[in-house]
């Protein structure tokens, strides 16, 4: 059995015997992967190999977790994660895999996101107003994106934000005090049992959705 195999046994253990593990969902370790890859950068900027190791398996358990969780639903499977990936990484390398050459990175950028360009087209629709948003890590980030986006392109969100609210709270707010209400917040969540994170970012979302309803509703 290959060290791979070994884990997802492991895993699967867990998931039959233990009450933490079986209680986890994908909502619930969205924190832990913030968590494990932030430590995992962490180990990257020091330069630590050997507690490398240790975390890019932190981050590797996460991977399978998700993935036995969805298996468990009748979704997908480790193998199919790991399969579309390779398949992808086959697609997108045409030069090394096809009869193409390549010479320079910037080249291979280029075609990557033409190739990548062209899926999305041939794709399901996205989502308009905010196609080009950044990758979802921070809650903080990622709300403060939406926030910018809504606020530059004029988006309508009457009755989606209390502007009225925003307005009030942005007079006289400072960077001291700012962090100070942010603290105390958080620190709320926590007694309350609340993960505050994943409240921003289920919150964000929604905006993100009712704007989005709200510009379809005018087409």
């Amino acid at each position: 059995m290959s060290a791979i195999d070994e884990l997802r046994d492991t895993m699967v253990k867990l998931r039959a015997g233990c009450p933490w593990d079986r209680e986890q969902t994908h909502e619930s370790l969205t924190r832990c992967l913030i968590d494990e890859v932030s430590e995992l950068l962490d180990t990257i900027d020091r330069r630590d190999l050997p507690h490398m190791r240790e975390e890019l398996g932190d981050v590797l358990i996460q991977v399978v977790f998700h993935a036995l969780i969805a298996e468990e639903g009748g979704h997908f499977n480790f193998d199919d994660v790991a399969r579309e990936i390779n398949e992808k990484l086959i697609r997108r390398h045409p030069h090394v895999f096809g009869s193409g050459r390549l010479d320079t990175s910037d080249q291979v950028i280029t075609q990557w996101e033409a190739i990548k360009a062209q899926e999305k087209k041939n794709g399901p629709a996205s989502s308009t107003a905010f196609k080009q948003m950044p990758p979802r890590l921070p809650a903080l980030t990622f709300a403060e994106a939406v926030a910018k986006r809504i606020e530059k392109d004029q988006l309508p969100a009457d009755g989606v934000v209390d502007t009225g609210r925003v307005a009030s709270l942005a007079a006289g707010l400072t960077a001291e005090n700012a962090g100070r209400q942010l603290f105390e917040l958080t620190a709320a969540c926590r007694q309350r049992g609340l993960d505050p994170e994943m409240s921003l970012r289920l919150e964000t979302e929604r905006v993100m959705r009712d704007v989005e309803s709200k510009i379809q509703s005018r087409v």
